[in-house]
């Protein structure tokens, strides 16, 4: 019995920290374990080492909402975020439920046993382990973690430098002094730049074409002096619930009013660069969160262009050369490091092979309902955070309504849930569909599909999900439920109240 649980979570990330510490408050009684890859807690915060590296969203609404973020940096370092994941598992004694070392290569769903087989690699030894579970939670993030996307660069292999992705960054590299190109303008081009501004020589951020780039103060002053007076855990409490209706107020408003963001947006940064950078290179061809907007914390990025220690070039690659690369412009750009920041290669849970008794379940072509259970896959969950808010709002409403489901079955005396979606209701799009960023076009295929109405559709909208996840009742036509026998198949939990995010 030490490898079978009443729930098995795969993944030690954000998202799976996160569901496991749920499942201890909300059903202490269940047997939990968690399956991990890497040999350390934090997913994406444990992998991402480059210069700088850190949260695009606010710490307050991307922290967990059990464990508010208690730290004044509104985005905070990736150490202090891994660091955060770590003491929240420790608080709440899921550390010691995680396998690190096993990758997970396939889920097999018995319908004669109830039960899940999970074959995961220990790759250290190159030996198989084999887990079984009732219900099985992918937390897994939307990534392949052995690479990121890289174009096929003319010439590249003429190219004597050091060319560099940042999802495999060299602990020991030394910049110092060193002419440096950063391909990209997302995310994390715009983290880099100013990162390694201070000890290169100079820094170039190349872009195909600009991206939204907006300033955020690095520390939060009000919270700061409300904490004089107020007692820490309302001061942070407030504090999220400021910040995620300011977060939904600006994506609703660019939505409504695209026109009017735009023109909001474009003032802020024409203010940073104070004519030091032509604005065409911070001027996208696009409405605002057709693609994710990119926050810098106290104009870091506008900074160190208006003080020449970095500049940006807007511009297509011809080709790379020996000595660094030439653009259709004719210009060429001479380096010594290359970085290519050119965006992630999606994958759907981890991509593990997942069958129910036998055949194989391509969850690309299947539907999830209410974002969090896929159709047809029996007693299977999947945590999928938000693209165009902070990732952890989804995940914590998410965990909470699976903790949810666990208790319905136990006090309905069900043993097995499955999704099922009528006829005609998928759609070619994606659950990712809302955002037109690179990466999301390029996989497209490999995601799940949305439905045409709910639940099969994805809202993307915390104000719609809370209710549904949190409020709606369980049981409706679309998710068919099989009764248990008594005895082992019943999934046992003990109800505790639950969760508001």
């Amino acid at each position: 019995m030490q490898d079978h649980f009443d729930v098995l979570v795969i993944g030690a990330g954000l998202s799976g920290i996160g569901m496991a510490c749920q499942l201890a408050m909300q059903v202490p009684e269940a047997r939990v374990g968690i399956v991990e890859r890497r040999q350390a807690i934090g997913g994406t915060w444990d992998l991402f080492r480059y210069p700088g590296v850190r949260s695009d969203s606010d710490m307050f609404s991307f922290g967990y909402s059990f464990r508010p973020w208690n730290e004044l940096k509104v985005l905070a370092d990736g150490p202090s975020i891994r660091r955060y994941v770590v003491e929240t598992a420790r608080a709440f004694g899921v550390e010691e439920k995680i396998r690190f070392g096993l990758k997970a290569t396939r889920f097999s769903w018995s319908s004669e046993r109830r039960e899940w087989t999970v074959t995961a690699l220990e790759e250290a030894s190159g030996q198989t382990r084999s887990f079984t579970c009732r219900l099985l939670i992918a937390c897994t993030g939307y990534y392949d973690y052995d690479a990121g996307y890289l174009p096929d660069f003319p010439g590249v292999e003429r190219f004597q430098g050091l060319r560099i992705h940042p999802q495999q960054w060299p602990e020991d590299l030394d910049y110092s002094g060193k002419r440096v190109v950063v391909i990209g303008s997302g995310a994390t081009a715009v983290t880099l730049v100013p990162a390694m501004a201070e000890r290169a020589a100079h820094v170039t951020m190349l872009q195909r074409s600009p991206s939204y780039v907006f300033s955020v103060p690095a520390y939060d002053k009000l919270s700061e002096v409300l904490r004089r007076f107020l007692p820490d855990r309302w001061v942070y409490a407030w504090a999220r619930r400021r910040n995620i209706f300011l977060q939904r107020t600006m994506f609703k408003a660019a939505k409504r009013w695209p026109g009017l963001v735009r023109r909001l947006l474009l003032a802020g940064v024409r203010k940073r660069l104070d004519g030091a950078v032509d604005m065409r290179h911070f001027t996208p061809p696009y409405n605002p969160w057709d693609e994710r907007l990119c926050a810098v914390p106290n104009a870091d990025l506008f900074e160190v262009l208006r003080k020449g220690k970095a500049s940006v070039v807007t511009d297509r690659i011809e080709t790379f050369t020996e000595r660094g690369i030439r653009l259709v412009s004719g210009r060429e750009l001479e380096a010594d490091i290359v970085i290519t920041a050119t965006g992630l290669r999606l994958q759907a849970c981890g991509g593990v092979t997942v069958d129910v008794d036998g055949v194989v379940q391509p969850i690309h072509e299947r539907l999830t309902y209410k974002g969090v259970l896929v159709q047809d896959v029996p007693n299977f969950g999947y945590i999928f955070g938000y693209t165009n808010a902070s990732w952890t709002l989804k995940a914590d409403i998410a965990a909470a309504y699976l903790c949810r489901l666990y208790r319905h079955m136990r006090e309905a005396g069900r043993a097995v849930f499955t999704p099922k979606a009528p006829e005609g209701e998928a759609l070619e799009e994606s659950v990712m569909s809302s955002l037109r960023s690179g990466y999301v076009q390029r996989g497209q295929a490999v995601l799940p599909r949305q439905g045409r109405h709910l639940p099969w559709r994805v809202l993307h909208s915390y104000e719609r999900d809370r209710v549904m996840l949190l409020e709606q009742p369980i049981q409706d036509e679309a998710l068919v439920f099989s009764e248990a026998s008594p005895g082992p198949d019943a999934i046992e939990a003990a109800p505790t109240p639950s969760i508001s995010p």
